[in-house]
């Protein structure tokens, strides 16, 4: 009986801890994410131009890419406007910088500077 008591308890931490690093990789914080998703990023473009949306990257110690694009949750209103995390807070995305395109995952992704600039969003299939 302690026995299976234990491992459902390590198997309750264990999924607690997954489920909680997950939900922190997609609260839009600056460079979280980008590397993993890299390739499609920097073939992005602002709407309205030809610049893109993916500006700044630089290599970690650990060798993995920081960018302005990153995963994030998201949501859309009623009357269409979008809500996305940026550094851990709610905000209104502008619409002249939602792309009319899909994540290949079907998920919501911003890309911004650290200062919050909105480069480009992409809003998930049908929220994310």
């Amino acid at each position: 009986m302690c026995m299976r008591v234990a491992i459902v308890a390590i198997f309750f931490l264990l999924t607690s801890a997954t489920v909680g690093a997950r939900a922190i990789a997609q609260d839009g914080q600056h460079g979280q994410g980008h590397s993993e998703n890299h390739d499609w990023y920097e073939k992005l473009k602002q709407p309205g131009s030809n610049a893109s949306c993916c500006n700044a990257q630089k290599k970690r110690a650990d060798g993995t890419l920081e960018g302005d694009c990153r995963p994030t949750r998201a949501y859309q209103k009623d009357d269409g406007m979008w809500y996305a995390l940026l550094n851990g807070r709610w905000i209104q995305v502008p619409p002249r910088v939602v792309l009319k395109t899909l994540a290949p995952d079907g998920n919501s992704h911003i890309c911004a500077s650290q200062a919050g600039n909105i480069f480009c969003f992409l809003g998930g299939s049908p929220k994310s």
